[in-house]
């Protein structure tokens, strides 16, 4: 009798990391066993993993050429924690692709006619979907015959109105797939799906949520269903980020390549990799070294993003025609306290308001009492979004369980 547990691998995979999640499968449920990354591929290998009590299950260092790319990357995470997940079975490996495109709006099984197809959506993601893709060849080698499942961050608003996918162009180019597509759906995702356990009253409701990272957006929802986002064709729109731009005058664009002699490559590394915060502070795309710099390129740069931040979060009020709660979360919502407190000041004609002493103790409400718009600081997990939409594919589709002989058991 085969009494090995059965579990689903998570991998998000960025361009010189691995973050991993293992999930113990059971009547249905899911239940974190391991967490970690790998981080510095190709330059410092680090691997860090963890079980669900915090406890260290591996840290360990290399250097650049012994895990040079994302497969080998992989084979180390697998003997990293191997110990520790002795005993299970992987029924499926889930991973986080950026972009599904205008075909694929639901997570799938991939196989090589899908790799292509995520292939040619590369230059609308450059920064994330090649490396997405990456892991999931990786992921193919080290588990031959599982189940490798993607999960879109697209997906979640694939149901937005007309209006708010479409730019001001003839409605040929919409047809041919240039729309606004929105990103961090995982993550939007799982947080409508926490209110909707916490508060099912306010899940209900319109809600804006920030998410808040080294890539940030912000996105309404109603009733637990995207309606719109910050983001558009590509993840560089919307609000400033770490290292990118935002939204820029298309005009700024054409000019600096006719004008200011600067290639479409050149445009593109300014836009993605040497703006936002990172670009103009001169100094850093960290929130946290840019709180404690004294130089006043760095409070500017925050200000900046603070601003656009909250002219978003009246942009979608207005599109949701009101707003019943605002939820912070990423890395930077989660745990940025001043600039929490800057993005909602002057919001209160939209009854959104910050209790100092309950933001700087990290309190998941951290609006007054009796606010009419509750202020909540949530985590995120996309990783747990993922497995979710693993064991649901799977339990729908009886014929994607891997056979006994398929399985790759560790």
């Amino acid at each position: 009798m085969n009494t090995r547990s059965e579990a689903v691998l998570v991998l998000n995979a960025g361009s010189s990391s691995i973050k991993f999640e293992l999930f113990k499968v059971a009547a249905g449920a899911l239940e974190t066993r391991l967490e970690g990354q790998m981080e510095g591929i190709g330059a410092s290998p680090h691997l860090f993993a963890r079980d669900a009590h915090r406890v260290t299950l591996a840290d360990q260092r290399w250097a650049g050429p012994d895990v040079a790319d994302h497969g080998a990357a992989l084979v180390r995470i697998m003997e990293g924690i191997e110990p520790a997940i002795a005993g299970r079975t992987i029924i499926a490996v889930g991973h986080r692709v950026v972009h599904g495109g205008p075909d694929l709006a639901a997570p799938v099984l991939v196989d090589d006619v899908v790799l292509e197809k995520l292939r040619a959506l590369s230059d609308l993601a450059p920064l994330h979907q090649p490396h997405n893709l990456a892991g999931i060849e990786a992921a193919r080698r080290r588990f031959p015959g599982v189940p490798q499942i993607a999960c879109f961050d697209t997906a979640f608003h694939r149901n937005h109105p007309w209006e708010a996918d479409t730019f001001g162009l003839p409605p040929e180019y919409y047809a041919r797939g240039i729309r606004r597509y929105g990103f961090h759906g995982l993550s939007y995702e799982y947080i409508a799906s926490l209110l909707a356990h916490e508060d099912p009253a306010l899940a209900a409701g319109r809600v804006v949520v920030a998410h808040l990272g080294n890539g940030a957006s912000l996105c309404a929802i109603r009733g637990g269903r995207s309606m719109d986002s910050t983001m558009g064709f590509t993840a560089v729109d919307g609000v400033p980020m770490g290292t990118r731009s935002g939204q820029i005058d298309p005009g700024v664009l054409l000019h600096l390549m006719l004008h200011e002699d600067m290639s479409v490559e050149q445009v593109g590394t300014l836009i993605y990799q040497n703006a936002g915060l990172k670009g103009m502070s001169g100094i850093s795309q960290d929130v946290r070294e840019l709180s404690s710099s004294p130089k006043p390129e760095a409070a500017a740069a925050l200000r900046y993003f603070a601003y656009r931040v909250r002219r978003e979060i009246g942009a979608l009020s207005a599109v949701l025609g009101g707003i019943d709660a605002l939820v912070f979360t990423a890395g930077i919502g989660e745990n940025a306290r001043a600039l929490r407190a800057q993005i909602c000041e002057g919001l209160d004609y939209l009854g959104i308001a910050i209790d100092p002493a309950r933001n700087e103790a990290n309190e998941r409400t951290i609006s007054p009492d009796g606010a009419r718009v509750p202020v909540l600081v949530r985590a995120t997990d996309e990783e747990k979004m993922i497995a979710q939409h693993v064991i649901d594919l799977l339990g729908r589709s009886p014929t994607l369980a891997p056979s006994p002989a398929a399985q790759e058991t560790v």
